[in-house]
């Protein structure tokens, strides 16, 4: 088989073009100049030229400059398909942990502020407070510690999302406007199994284990003045960012999806073929049905009532988040949303695709929207200045926000990239890394980790990914979204 490497040419400036070849029906194209290219071993890049294969696909495949390997798709992955004329929708195109996203919290205190509390308390403070922090908001694998949910709370989450949390005590309805989407799917409970819904009633209000976080940051340096006004960001004052998604909830939903999808497809001449839909892929993993036939429509509602979870899920941690500050602090701190993003996400859009309009299935896989200011679904704060991107680093360098254009949509479907993507698998940073070692690093600089486990150090050390700067430069250079404020961190709960 032809190898992409053979077909691959700088396409301009930071981007890479590999030219459709053998099935795929479209080109994809890399955030990534050559050097950052060779940083990457895995097959993800083979796994982004299987995407531009997908029936319907059109536009081009993209893989954002933290492209990594995944299930079917590369995280870093954005595919659209055009669903009016047979296109279809890939779970492999979403990932098992839907919705998963960021929200970052603005906070009233400067870094002082802190300090000063700090040695009121004997010393004793960002230990006691980030004690305090891992205590109210739980994280690792169960997914038993979080709020507890009657049926019918569960039911109104999963159909409503935040908007639900937050009538029932478990968010801010003044957050809504800040999120993407307002914080809702338009979904139905009804469409979730009972062995989905059962994740759901004990896990509200945690993270995850892995890469999923509460970041406690310090705003240390701002590139945008007027768009960083806009955010509510100023240097030296305090944020959040949390990272979470559906957690077993959203895993059960992709699992039982998958497996049902891959049922349909047979392996044939090479390639993996469904006789009744008359489509074929290049792997298993990428199984999809088009989207308006009976399994496609049965995914994309799974999708959605799983999305309104992880929304709902990230709104309860960050009333945690606010009452662990009044609880530190004594008094009530004004903790106010930035914006909310998903990265794990397929959507409705309407884009325009080689100078045709089109309707399309955007599968971003962790990669987030970058929309314009001027986009009608932004609140009328980000007009001209454009969409909050949020971009985690690892827990050892700066974490950054960034802004989609101050009009139009970019080329990427409006996306961008979600963070600074893995350099190292799982299993290999675990093999190299000391996790004792990277807790003492990180306490050098100044960085309290709170983790749940100290294997889940190795797999998120530094070492383990790629350098967020690299990573930030490639996407403002592409012109994909542009960096507002760059964030230090100060105290780390991990999963």
């Amino acid at each position: 088989m032809e190898d992409w490497r053979d077909f691959l040419e700088e396409e301009e400036k930071s981007m890479m073009r590999i030219k459709r070849r053998g099935d795929m029906l479209v080109d994809a194209i890399v955030v990534a100049d050559e050097a950052h290219m060779n940083k990457s071993s895995d097959k993800s890049l083979e796994q982004l030229t299987n995407t531009a294969s997908l029936p319907g696909v059109v536009g081009e495949a993209w893989g954002m400059a933290d492209f990594h390997q995944g299930y079917g798709f590369p995280i870093g992955g954005v595919v659209a398909t055009e669903i009016e004329n047979g296109g279809g929708i890939s779970p492999g195109g979403v990932g098992f942990d839907i919705n998963c996203g960021v929200r970052m919290c603005s906070i009233d205190l400067g870094i002082d502020d802190l300090e000063t509390l700090t040695r009121r308390k004997s010393g004793s403070g960002n230990k006691e407070f980030g004690n305090r922090l891992k205590s109210r908001i739980p994280s690792g694998a169960t997914g038993k510690s979080g709020n507890m949910l009657t049926r019918t709370e569960l039911d109104e989450i999963l159909s409503e999302g935040a908007k639900a949390a937050s009538e029932i005590g478990l968010g801010n309805s003044e957050d809504l406007r800040n999120m993407e989407m307002n914080g809702q799917l338009e979904a139905d409970a009804g469409s979730l199994s009972d062995a989905a819904k059962r994740k759901g009633f004990a896990a509200l209000g945690s993270i995850g284990r892995g890469n999923h976080f509460l970041e406690i940051q310090v705003v240390d340096r701002i590139f945008d003045e007027r768009a960083a006004k806009s955010f509510g960001l100023e240097r030296g004052r305090l944020t959040a960012m949390i990272h979470t998604g559906s957690r077993g909830l959203g895993y059960q939903v992709c699992s039982e999806h998958v497996k049902n999808l891959e049922s349909k497809f047979r392996k044939s001449e090479g390639r993996w073929k469904s006789e009744e839909w008359g489509i074929a892929i290049n792997d298993i993993q990428l199984a999809s049905a088009p989207f308006f036939s009976k399994e496609g429509q049965s995914y994309f509602e799974a999708m959605k009532a799983a999305g309104n979870y992880a929304f709902a899920n990230r709104s309860s941690a960050t009333q945690q988040l606010r009452k662990a500050l009044k609880a530190h602090m004594g008094e009530e701190i004004d903790v106010n949303v930035v914006y909310d993003v998903c990265h794990n996400i397929a959507r409705v859009e309407d884009h325009v695709v080689h100078g045709k309009s089109c309707t399309c299935c955007v599968h971003r896989k962790g990669a987030t929207r970058a929309f314009g200011g001027d986009n009608p679904e932004l609140a009328g704060r980000f007009a001209g200045i454009g969409q909050p991107v949020l971009v985690p680093g690892d827990m050892g360098t700066s974490s950054y926000v960034m802004a989609g254009p101050r009009e139009g949509t970019n080329r990427a479907f409006g996306s961008s990239c979600h963070g600074a993507g893995r350099a190292m698998s799982r299993t290999e940073a675990r093999e190299k890394i000391d996790p004792l070692t990277v807790k003492k690093d990180l306490h050098e600089k100044g960085i309290s980790v709170y983790e749940t486990n100290e294997k889940y150090l190795s797999e998120e050390a530094p070492l383990a990914y790629k350098d967020v700067e690299d990573v930030i430069r490639l996407t403002q250079q592409t012109g994909l979204a542009r960096p507002v404020a760059r964030l230090r961190p100060l105290i780390v709960i991990k999963g």
